[in-house]
C-alpha cells in the first residue's frame, strides 16, 4: 500500500484482459495505518506492506473495496491510502496529477513539515515552485519566508550569492547527499574542481 508521491491524485487505466481489486482509505487515517506497520517493523513510506482487513476494521476504520474492470479509469483522490492486485493477467496505465486546488495542495502541503523537504525521500515534482500557485497563502509564506531567512543567513557570513538564470524545461533540484528537493537557493560544489560538473547540496547537507 501506499500514498501517491506529494500525495499527488493519481489516474489509473486498466486495458485488460483481466481484472484489479482495489482497497482505498480516507486519508485522514493515514497516521493510524502508519502505527500499524511500525508495529510490524515496516517503513510506511518506503516499505511493501498490505494491510489486514481485520485490524483496519476493528480501528474503526471504513475501506472502500471494489473491482476495476478492462476499460475502467479509477481516480485516487489526493492522500488516499490504497493498494492494488491484479485478479488476472492485466496491464494498467497510470499518471499522477496535481491539480491547482486546495484539496491537492492541502494534504501535499501537510506531507512533511519544513515545505515538503523529506531527507531520503525525494518529491517526484517541484513542490517548492508548485506550492506557491496554489490558493493556499500558508504555502506562500513558508516558502518566501524560508528564502528570506536563508539569503541573511549567508549575507550575514559574508557568502557571495550568484545569480543562475533557469533554462526551459530544467529539472528540479536535490541534494547530492540525502535527496532533498532544494528550491531557489542551492548550495553548489565543483567535483573535480573543474567548471563543469558541479554537486548540489542542501543548506543542513552544505554545513556539515
Amino acid at each position: 500500500g501506499h500514498q501517491e508521491n506529494n500525495n499527488f491524485c493519481s489516474v489509473n487505466i486498466n486495458i485488460g484482459p483481466g481484472d484489479c481489486e482495489w482497497f482505498a482509505v480516507h486519508e485522514h487515517y493515514w497516521e493510524t495505518i502508519s502505527a500499524f506497520c511500525d508495529r510490524h517493523g515496516v517503513d510506511y513510506l518506503t516499505g511493501s506492506w498490505w494491510p489486514i482487513l481485520e485490524d483496519l476494521y476493528r480501528s474503526n476504520i471504513p475501506v472502500y473495496r471494489f473491482v476495476q474492470r478492462p476499460g475502467d479509469l479509477v481516480w485516487i483522490n489526493a492522500g488516499t491510502v490504497h493498494w492494488v492486485q491484479a485478479t488476472g493477467w492485466c496491464n494498467n496505465i497510470a499518471w499522477n496529477v496535481g491539480p491547482l486546488t486546495g484539496v491537492t495542495g492541502a494534504p501535499g502541503g501537510s506531507r512533511c513539515p519544513g515545505w515538503l523537504r523529506c531527507p531520503g525521500w525525494p518529491q517526484v515534482a517541484r513542490v517548492a515552485e508548485v506550492s506557491p500557485r496554489c490558493p493556499r497563502r500558508y504555502c506562500l509564506l513558508q516558502s518566501i519566508k524560508h528564502c528570506q531567512v536563508q539569503r541573511e543567513s549567508l549575507v550575514r557570513a559574508g557568502k557571495k550569492i550568484a545569480y543562475q538564470g533557469r533554462v526551459k524545461d530544467e529539472p528540479a533540484y536535490y541534494c547530492n547527499e540525502c535527496d532533498v528537493e532544494v528550491f531557489n537557493i542551492l548550495f553548489v560544489t565543483s567535483e573535480t574542481g573543474g567548471r563543469n560538473t558541479y554537486l548540489v547540496h542542501c543548506e543542513g547537507c552544505a554545513r556539515r
